[in-house]
């Protein structure tokens, strides 16, 4: 179940501060500007001079590594996982593989992908996995991101920033399917490849060696195949297996509040924003409806995947099938939240999962806007890795904050929203009405159990430990080795997501934080403090760094273990041999028990994000090295104690910069 949650982390940032080649663009920075042409135009968010997918022929593809560099890799990661009895089994059985039957599976791998040189040899796979998964997307799959607060107070208010955040958003989609919205490229000389002189060149590169021109100058484009599931996007559940339904003819926007479901148009016929007085007049209609839905529909979304399929087909029998269409179809989908916000702990328990009631997530995205105007995303992951999303995110805060559309004095227009808002009714019969008073019941038990706490670190950052020459990335990862040690005496498997947007179809690969330089480490600085001096702890933490960096580097560039062994796997399966005793080992379900599910992300639009821990006993930790400070927002359930952990990583951290600072353990 763990690898199902790739998605979930995938919206990494670079992490290794010292990389120097261009293994740094398989890493997306989020935080850069986009450079292109302003518009004067409402209808675009800009107007780039490249033309957004001029890249995607011509990207590398993603490499399939050597199996014996695999092996390798995978017993190196399972090393501070067991004990040496259990390690040479472990070591005995993947060799076995590697000389025998993985080495026939490998060279068929290899001769598949050859055959297939338009995608990635993960990419189907990796769809099938997500959509072949019977839990549900709530808690197991869907994350969210928070915005920041609009910097203008004033232009927080729920109202105003939903229609802003609407208009934007239908700015966005029209700026991507014109073929104007800015390529995603990785700079690392932006002062030769982010430039209009360069972009009036290479966009007369042909497409098949546009990549090629780029590198020239150190800029790495990156995939964006996932964008067009962006919007007009639903996840259909079906028996066995979920479909992908995308149909960009519809012009509507979905929206739900107190668990009733609207649409309304937010594009006109000729394919125009429709005027944002009217949006903002047809959300305030909305938000005048008192009426609370007896039977919120959108719970089933909530729901196991093959019990929401065989209630769709039910919806559909009693004549709800136009309804849903328009749900499906919908652009995305807008939730207006009448609940305020206490505190971040408050959001990231709305954000990621809220009362049920007032969701469908099986659409692509959905823009929460709270009753005080926080505002996030959730969204749902089988199409995608997030790195569409955080983009979206990203653009959208800029267009909000930067060019609203509506404004705190902002009248809605005197249009007949009574009319042109359409409220869905469905035809729900007892049964229908009886699996959506359980699916709400399976929710709440489901969402009692989580836990989440947050934390906040301002001795230091991303600075200081630049400046000392360790890896920001790797100090927040031994951190959280050290803290779990601490709390429970023992090293655990540890995911950590790295995107491999850099290749064609590209997804993420795993980074494995918990290594045997860690694991030396954390026992010297929890366990044995005063056994060691501030020389030998400072040379404990460069070593973590520098072996952590390199399987950053190693993961950017598709070569980790854990997609190669997944696809392996997955081509034993299709073709119904026998799994070797490598994916029989108790120590490979070990390993892929992430007990520590972690994801980075810093932004400038994000305040927070968050997702559930992929397995009972786990934590789910998200968390961003700013520069002065470090945050966690860590969940959990009650197998765990996560105010306690977050008590322990604080504590690590501690000593950590103690460390960094040349002081002695105390």
């Amino acid at each position: 179940m763990a690898s199902l949650l790739s998605v979930q982390k995938a919206t990494s940032v670079w992490k290794c501060g010292n990389v120097t080649d261009w293994r740094r663009a398989a890493v997306i920075v989020h935080s850069r500007e986009y450079s292109s042409r302003k518009t004067s135009s409402s209808e675009y968010l800009h107007e780039s001079l490249v033309p957004s997918m001029h890249y995607q022929k011509s990207l590398p593809r993603l490499p399939i590594p050597k199996l014996e560099d695999t092996i390798k890799r995978y017993l190196a990661a399972q090393k501070p996982l067991l004990d040496e009895h259990h390690f040479r089994t472990t070591e005995k059985i993947a060799l076995d593989f590697q000389n025998g039957v993985g080495k026939q599976l490998h060279e068929e791998l290899v001769a598949q992908d050859k055959n297939n040189k338009h995608t990635s040899y993960i990419s189907g796979p990796w769809f099938d996995m997500y959509l072949s998964a019977r839990d549900s997307v709530v808690l197991n799959f869907n994350p969210f991101m928070s915005f920041n607060p609009d910097p203008k107070q004033d232009y927080n208010g729920q109202l105003v920033r939903s229609t802003n955040m609407v208009c934007s958003a239908v700015r966005f989609m029209k700026t991507l399917r014109a073929g104007l919205l800015e390529p995603e490229v990785f700079h690392l000389n932006p002062a030769k490849s982010d430039t209009d002189r360069f972009k009036k060149l290479i966009r007369w590169v042909p497409s098949s060696l546009s990549w090629y021109g780029a590198f020239m100058v150190n800029a790495y484009p990156l995939d964006m195949s996932q964008y067009f599931r962006l919007f007009n996007s639903t996840r259909i559940p079906k028996r066995g297996r979920d479909e992908l339904f995308t149909e960009q003819e519809g012009r509507h926007l979905l929206v739900m509040r107190k668990g009733n479901i609207y649409v309304f148009d937010i594009v006109d016929r000729d394919g125009n924003l429709v005027k944002p007085a009217e949006i903002q007049s047809h959300l305030k209609f909305i938000l005048s409806d008192s009426a609370e839905a007896a039977y919120p529909l959108g719970v089933l979304t909530s729901e196991n995947r093959d019990v929401w399929a065989g209630l769709r087909d039910k919806l559909i029998a009693a004549g709800n099938a136009e309804n849903l269409r328009l749900v499906d179809s919908a652009l995305f989908c807008l939730c207006l939240d009448d609940e305020s916000m206490r505190d971040h702990i408050h959001i990231s328990h709305n954000m990621l999962h809220g009362d049920g009631c007032n969701r469908w997530y099986d659409k692509s995205f959905s823009i929460i806007v709270t009753k005080d105007g926080q505002a996030a995303i959730n969204f749902e992951h089988s199409w995608g890795d997030g790195v569409a999303v955080l983009r979206f995110q990203n653009e959208i805060f800029k267009d909000t904050t930067e060019r609203p559309l509506v404004h705190p004095d902002s009248q809605p227009a005197a249009v007949d929203s009574a009319s042109a808002v359409r409220k869905l009714h469905f035809n729900l019969d007892a049964e229908l009405q009886g699996g959506i008073k359980k699916a709400k019941e399976n929710f709440d038990s489901a969402v009692s159990k989580l836990a989440i706490d947050a934390m906040q670190f301002h001795r230091g950052g991303k600075e200081q430990l630049k400046k000392s020459k360790l890896s920001p990335d790797a100090v927040a990862q031994l951190a959280f080795q050290m803290g779990f040690l601490r709390q429970y005496g023992h090293t655990v498997a540890t995911y950590e997501s790295c995107s491999t947007a850099a290749f064609r179809h590209g997804r993420t690969e795993t980074i494995r934080p918990a290594t045997v330089h860690t694991k030396r480490c954390s026992h010297a600085f929890v366990f044995q403090p005063d056994k060691h001096n501030v020389e030998q702890l400072r040379g404990m933490l460069n070593d973590c760094s520098k072996y952590h960096g390199q399987l950053t580097k190693e993961a950017a560039m598709g070569q980790g273990f854990d997609r190669h062994l997944f696809a392996l796997r997955y081509l034993a399966s299709s073709k119904g041999h026998a799994l070797h005793d490598v994916y029989t080992d108790p120590a490979y379900a070990a390993i892929n028990h992430n007990i520590l599910s972690t994801s980075t992300l810093t932004s400038p639009a994000v305040s927070l994000g968050g997702f559930a821990p992929v397995v009972p006993d786990g934590f789910g930790v998200g968390y961003g090295v700013h520069d002065n400070w470090i945050g966690c927002n860590v969940s959990s359930y009650p197998a765990r104690n996560v105010h306690e952990f977050l008590q322990c990583v604080h504590k690590s951290l501690e000593d950590i910069f103690s460390v960094v600072e040349g002081k002695p353990l105390s």
